[in-house]
């Protein structure tokens, strides 16, 4: 494990109910405090500013001579997260790209079930103009490659330990669930939430299952110690043009943790693959 990972796994506290059995409102005040602590206030960005498109609350990035833009879709199991807990790496995304960074406020099941984040998502991205990448962390990784699959606007796409199947019978839900972050009990949770009875192997949410041979340019990052890593590494795998990254040593959520030398890395990186395909 990452030094640095281990730390911050160390420091979680292990009383209280299981994350599954927390009520929602708690669950989404923890996931924003975990942010505020982890992620840092994040880098400067020359303009940055609240705005609604299509009439979706979003948050835009604007870096000084930024090329192209990038819709950004926060994790959180599609019922916890926001503009806000995503801002750090945000902020760092844009001026990594150098790019437009357009991070959508969704709206949350279970007072929104689906099909109402991807509704979002895609009035969103489809009122975009010029090339547009899209991006986006678990369930937001989720949101991000289905947009992929249905908008010809969408040259790549970025996807961090995304969420691609219903299935949640893959080895690393096995292997990872209970000691890393998330767990399998909390998938099936977010699930259940989201889809209120929904089928979860449609491919507008299983983009597993999807028929993928039009699907645009990505890159995958996945942790190596998460139970959605199958998830990830299966849909690059079933991509006709993806490029794989395993970061060894991490779990679920780090990509947002700023605070870390390799949350900052990884994003680096990222940035540098996304800038490259917005030309």
């Amino acid at each position: 494990m990452n030094p640095e990972v281990q730390r911050i796994l160390d420091a979680l506290p292990d009383d209280g109910p299981p994350a599954h059995e927390v009520p929602i409102e708690q669950a989404r005040q923890a996931h924003l405090t975990e942010t505020e602590v982890l992620a840092g206030e994040g880098v400067p960005v020359d303009r940055v500013f609240d705005d609604e498109i299509a009439g979706v609350p979003v948050r835009v990035y604007e870096p000084a001579e930024a090329t192209g833009t990038i819709a950004y879709l926060h994790g959180g199991g599609w019922v916890m997260g926001s503009r806000d807990s995503v801002d750090a790496v945000c902020r760092a995304l844009a001026g990594d790209a150098r790019a437009r960074v357009v991070s959508v406020g969704y709206r949350l099941a279970p007072e929104h079930p689906f099909p109402a984040a991807l509704d979002d998502t895609l009035n969103v991205v489809r009122a975009l103009e010029g090339p547009v990448a899209v991006a986006g962390d678990s369930a937001g990784g989720n949101l991000a490659a289905v947009a992929a699959l249905k908008l010809p606007n969408v040259v790549f796409q970025l996807l961090i330990y995304p969420v691609t199947d219903a299935g949640l019978n893959t080895p690393s839900y096995s292997e990872f669930d209970g000691d890393f972050g998330l767990t399998a009990a909390s998938m099936r949770r977010f699930f259940k939430l989201y889809l209120d009875g929904a089928d979860g192997l449609q491919p507008d949410v299983s983009p597993l299952r999807a028929d993928l041979g039009a699907a645009p340019p990505a890159l995958v990052i996945t942790a190596s110690h998460d139970v959605l890593r199958d998830d990830g590494e299966a849909y690059a795998a079933a991509l006709p043009d993806a490029e794989l990254r395993r970061i060894d040593g991490t779990v679920h959520g780090f990509w947002r943790w700023q605070t870390t030398e390799i949350a900052r890395t990884t994003v680096r990186e990222a940035a540098a693959a996304v800038r490259q395909a917005l030309g």
